[in-house]
């Protein structure tokens, strides 16, 4: 292991020592190496989040209509808050690598939901499923967001969270060839067929197992010589009050604004395409809207990781490019949409003016995978 010694000359002399050992990239073991553990981490996020976008990408998570998926999403991402304000004292607990594991754990009940909803119209499973993965999942995205801000080394940040999105989008691709393999003949309105999900439980159920083999803090080697000190000391009470203090901070609530127009597009993308399209070109859409992700993903990662730029010009300069792509997205779904209200179609991708419409849902994939990353 990389250790720093303790060093009595005082806080500037170890800031010196630590800007020297960041300019000498001291050699680390592979497998306690930043990028095996942004590996690690993202083939967790392929495993659960990715394959649950896979579903989601489907359209109301393949169903025909959007009603009851709409609601057991809505019980999820409610859970998702609770479970995700007492993060830190499970952390304080079980630590960050056992958190993570948790939090892969509800994603496989929920597409077992999915399964026998769509197989025996089984409707109280999926509520049952989407709550399971709320609880977890909170937990979960606290646990890897720590993890993929605290591992890297400072000039490898970017690249570490385009590479762990881009695991996420993966499994929304591998999810969107399976979908697209099984649905390729459907071209009706309707739901998927339930084969697709038994491939997803299988996938989802790895999650935990994949999880042992990421490092605690104190096993990571980081080629500047710094330890990853993630240990939470305060008792439950506290951390529970000090997670408060911050969420009702002024920088905080002043960024909530800007998390809720990112996200809220998750929820009205999958809509419009359960809406809109026939079963193939939803499942068309759950294949490339993966690929369309991973790409805008690392451009902006790349983006954010250059040195020449200062750090203003990058971050201003992200900001009003992903949020005016954003708006002018917003308007011409705000124009397509009021003319499907009227015309009522269901596109197949041999149907006039399908491309117009599935392009729309593809840039909407685009933006939340930039909003997302810049957040």
């Amino acid at each position: 292991m990389i250790e720093i010694a303790s060093n009595p000359k005082g806080d500037s002399a170890r800031e010196d020592e630590e800007r020297t050992s960041s300019t000498a990239q001291l050699r680390v073991k592979w497998y306690r190496s930043t990028l095996y553990n942004a590996l690690i981490l993202g083939i967790c996020n392929f495993l659960a989040p990715g394959i649950w976008g896979a579903m989601n990408s489907l359209g109301a998570g393949g169903e025909e209509t959007p009603y009851l998926v709409n609601g057991a999403n809505a019980l999820t991402f409610c859970l998702m808050v609770v479970s995700c304000s007492f993060s830190s004292v499970i952390v304080r607990y079980i630590g960050i690598k056992w958190a993570l594991i948790f939090g892969t754990m509800g994603y496989a009940p929920y597409a077992a939901g999915l399964y026998t909803n769509n197989r025996f119209g089984t409707e109280w499973f999926v509520l049952f499923g989407a709550a399971l993965c709320g609880i977890s999942a909170g937990v979960f995205w606290m646990a890897e967001a720590a993890i993929a801000l605290s591992y890297p080394e400072p000039d490898n940040q970017g690249q570490f969270l385009g590479l762990w999105l881009s695991f996420r989008v993966g499994g929304q691709v591998l999810g969107g060839a399976i979908n697209l393999g099984v649905n390729a003949q459907n071209n009706q309105a309707g739901k998927v067929s339930y084969k697709v999900y038994l491939a997803f439980i299988a996938l989802q159920a790895l999650g935990p197992v994949v999880g042992l083999l990421v490092n605690r803090p104190s096993e990571v080697q980081r080629k500047d010589g710094v330890r990853v000190d993630m240990s939470v000391t305060n008792g439950s009470l506290k951390e529970l009050q000090l997670t408060a203090k911050l969420f009702f901070s002024m920088k905080f609530l002043l960024i909530v604004p800007l998390i809720g127009q990112g996200v809220y597009t998750e929820a009205v993308m999958f809509t419009y395409e359960s809406l809109w399209f026939s079963v193939r070109a939803r499942a068309l859409g759950s294949f490339l809207s993966g690929i369309v992700a991973i790409i805008a993903g690392n451009l902006l990662g790349a983006f954010l990781d250059r040195q020449k730029l200062t750090l203003k010009t990058r971050a201003r300069g992200s900001f009003f490019t992903v949020l005016g792509l954003q708006g002018a997205w917003w308007i011409w779904a705000t124009i397509l949409v009021t003319e499907f209200h009227r015309i009522k179609p269901r596109y197949d991708w041999v149907d006039p003016g399908f491309g117009r419409a599935f392009a729309l849902f593809l840039l909407l994939v685009a933006g939340f995978q930039l909003n997302y990353l810049y957040l």
